[in-house]
């Protein structure tokens, strides 16, 4: 049994509005997709700035190691530098003499090379034995493929076989280093006051 009357009109669906007027044809909407509103684009929005901030945090926690890194390397090769000048003992002189050379480039390995002989002459003839100890180290700058660190250290000397005291000798060195394809080598060692 069917409702008529107001009753039926008020239960029954309107009717479609469609291209061709009333009644029958295509719905209006049917060809055009709906865009999603605000409450939509959010959710997507938030995953897209979200990935941002994570790619974003990710690049800059890779250069802040690597700049941690090459700040390691850098005082790790100044200290090397600085314990080798230090430590020279008429019994291993060669061997000293070479890792200095090792640690160093440019200017600072031609000024060792150029004074290495009377080195090894003196510390050969009077029998010396020098044990250097660090005591700080710092970067002045580090700026792509050069850096300056300060190194402090100290060196007792004493001759073997002799009734001399031993003899303390303080050293500041500001060195300048250069980032090579073997590492961080001091190019250039200046005492400083």
């Amino acid at each position: 049994m069917g409702l008529t009357g107001p009753v039926a009109r008020a239960v029954r669906p309107p009717a479609r509005v469609t291209r061709a007027g009333m009644g029958g044809g295509v719905p209006m909407n049917a060809s055009r997709r709906r865009l999603p509103g605000p409450a939509g684009l959010a959710p997507g929005l938030l995953v897209l700035v979200l990935l941002g901030a994570a790619l974003w945090a990710g690049v800059g926690l890779r250069e802040a190691r690597a700049a941690a890194d090459d700040r390691e390397a850098v005082l790790r090769a100044a200290r090397e530098h600085a314990m080798t000048l230090m430590s020279v003992g008429y019994q291993n002189v060669d061997a000293d003499m070479r890792r200095v050379l090792d640690t160093s480039t440019g200017q600072a390995r031609a000024e060792y090379t150029r004074d290495a002989a009377s080195l090894r002459e003196t510390t050969v003839r009077d029998r010396l034995l020098r044990t250097g100890a660090l005591r700080a180290s710092g970067i002045v700058s580090l700026t792509g493929d050069t850096a300056v660190a300060l190194v402090v250290g100290d060196a007792v000397v004493r001759g073997d076989g002799s009734e001399s005291a031993p003899r303390e000798q303080f050293y500041r060195w500001r060195m300048q280093l250069v980032r090579t394809s073997g590492g961080w080598l001091v190019s250039r060692v200046e005492q400083v006051a």
